[in-house]
């Protein structure tokens, strides 16, 4: 790897698995004296073998001592560098899953010399020894946080490295013709031309393309990996609430029959056919004088402008005039989302309302043609099952496969933008015949933002910032 970062030295501990009690849990070494500092705590079942001592990917059963107390009986399993998950020699302990016996270990260790480690410090030893790049490195995390299939199989391509080999193709290409621009450069007062202009301008054309694909692709990454944020929108005591508890089967929201109970945004979310929905219940429309009601609606408008999806829950015994001037403020926000038009309550209506509500949905569908609309009953769990699938059909994310590199982290997506203005520089530096040092500085720094994403440039704040954000243990 090209750049190579300061790091905390030692030999580090820490528990890798998550916090509280259960079967088994995993306490992780790594550094030069990794087995040497476990040997001093850890007897094999058979006297003659320490873990110093033995071959790579090795797994010992054994106990851990406290002097001549027996703490725990564990496996010991190690991986010597340079074939670790860090790149050094890292014994992983796997002991019973009690919080006491984990804290008693750790401990031991830390007597034995080892330190605790930081938040990321594993996977940032992995990183600076050249195991893994910056961008699979926070794929980590994003592996570890997945919460759906597609967020899964884009942490899993992405730590894979699929997402680097692209990014190093293009900055391969781009050296090559950086390289040539520079060297005409040296030979200035020669006025000789190295670099073909014509395949530079196609080059460019073609990276420029591919870059923007990328960046484009945050917006499916994005929604793929924190969830499809989807705003329940209506009139107060339209059973938006009730809605929200039905969706994420919890009782996330305040119901009552007093309109305006809703007064902030409330959110969860759930995966429906291996999407990730970030549901959004807000305050219910209509005029009103209180001052902390008209900020929830304010909100209410704000999350609206901000989803993909939106769910219109109506009343069905609202009045239909009434249903009618409501849509004059709604539809006009929807235009460039998704919209599913729900009418509540359906279990309420008699046979008169229910001729009355199909001329209504007539109207609103004149209105926002192809817009789909059913009639639920959110008390009575009627029809939501039908609400669900209509979420799927609207979300129409792609299946990620493995072949797939799409974008999910802003850090990621901001670099590629000012990448993609660097190269749009070149492009248009070429048409105009600006100078060939000024080309040459632009190749340079849509370079630079390119390597930011991996790693190959970085700066300590950068990693410090990234690396912050992991589990202890990881």
């Amino acid at each position: 790897m090209a750049t190579i970062i300061p790091q905390l030295g030692g030999t580090i501990c820490a528990i890798a698995t998550p916090a509280g009690s259960g079967g088994i849990a995993v306490i992780r070494v790594s550094g030069s004296n990794a087995m040497d500092l476990c040997d001093s705590i850890f007897k094999a079942a058979n006297a003659h073998k320490r873990l110093s001592t033995q071959p790579a990917n090795t797994t010992l059963y054994g106990h851990i001592y406290d002097n001549d107390e027996v703490v725990d009986e564990v496996v010991a399993t190690l991986f010597r560098a340079p074939h670790s998950f860090t790149g050094e020699d890292t014994v992983e302990i796997a002991c019973h899953g009690s919080q006491y016996i984990q804290q008693r270990i750790v401990t031991l260790l830390l007597s034995a010399g080892c330190r605790m480690a930081e938040p990321g410090e594993f996977t940032r030893r992995a990183f600076a020894s050249g195991r893994i790049d910056l961008s699979q490195a926070e794929a980590v995390a994003d592996l570890i946080a997945a919460t759906s299939a597609s967020a899964h199989r884009l942490a899993m391509n992405q730590m894979r490295g699929q997402f680097s080999r692209r990014l190093a193709d293009l900055r391969l290409q781009l050296l090559d013709f950086v390289s040539l621009i520079e060297l005409e450069l040296d030979f200035s007062e020669e006025d000789v031309q190295f670099a073909d202009r014509t395949r530079l301008k196609a080059l460019t054309q073609e990276i420029g393309g591919e870059i923007g694909r990328l960046a484009q692709s945050f917006a499916v990454g994005n929604a793929i990996k924190n969830g499809v944020p989807v705003a329940i929108v209506g009139e107060t005591n339209a059973g938006k609430s009730t809605l929200l508890n039905r969706l994420v089967h919890d009782e996330r929201a305040l119901v009552s029959d007093i309109h305006g109970t809703t007064r902030d945004v409330i959110e969860d979310t759930i995966t429906l056919g291996g999407t990730l929905f970030r549901f959004i219940d807000t305050a219910g429309i209509r005029e009103t004088d209180d001052t902390i009601e008209s900020m929830g609606i304010e909100r209410t408008f704000g999350k609206l402008q901000q989803s993909d999806i939106a769910v219109w829950l109506i009343d069905s015994t609202t009045s239909p005039a009434d249903v009618e001037a409501l849509a004059q403020r709604i539809l006009p926000l929807c235009e460039d989302k998704k919209l599913i038009i729900a009418f509540n309550k359906a279990d309420l209506l008699s046979a008169e309302r229910n001729s009355q509500l199909d001329t209504l949905q007539e109207k609103l569908i004149a209105l926002r043609p192809n817009t789909p609309t059913l009639r639920i009953s959110a008390k009575n769990d009627h029809g939501i099952e039908a609400l669900e699938q209509q979420l799927i059909t609207a979300a129409q994310l792609p299946t990620a496969d493995n072949s797939d590199v799409i974008v999910t982290n802003a850090r990621h997506h901001q670099a590629l933008i000012l990448a993609l203005d660097a190269i749009n520089r070149v492009s248009d530096g070429l048409d105009m015949g600006i100078p060939t040092d000024f080309v040459a500085q632009d190749i340079r720094e849509c370079m630079h933002h390119l390597g930011e994403i991996t790693g190959q440039i970085s700066t300590d704040e950068i990693l410090g910032s990234i690396f912050a954000r992991f589990c202890i243990g990881k």
